[in-house]
């Protein structure tokens, strides 16, 4: 099931890319190749129509990474080989140090009293 929502998910931005290249950040873009006056679509709807569907494209990668980690964490079940079983949970445990005796660091020698110079 997660393999469809990947493949999905790299189709939506392939598609993303594309539209986001279409376009020109000054507003031109696809809508500057339409200069006739027989046009399909005029400027504005070009522009709208560009918009709108980076907006959907977004949106729709967004719901499919949330979809995809649904879909992963949700397909995680136990196997049925036991020894694995038993590795898992010995990886899963944290680890405790052995217990060792605590030791302080031993006191410096006291130190002999600094002979005074003489007068």
């Amino acid at each position: 099931m997660y393999l469809v929502l990947i493949i999905l998910a790299i189709i939506v931005c392939i598609f993303l890319g594309l539209i986001v290249l279409i376009q020109n950040p000054k507003g031109g873009g696809l809508a500057s190749n339409f200069s006739s006056s027989s046009q399909l679509m005029g400027v504005q709807k070009t522009g709208d129509f560009l918009e709108k569907g980076t907006w959907v494209l977004a949106i729709g990668l967004m719901v499919l990474s949330l979809a995809i980690n649904v879909a992963v964490k949700g397909g995680a079940t136990k196997s049925d080989n036991p020894a694995l079983n038993d590795q898992i949970e010995k990886a899963s445990k944290p680890t405790t140090p052995a217990a060792a005796p605590l030791s302080l660091p031993a006191t410096p020698p006291a130190s002999k009293p600094a002979d005074k110079p003489a007068k």
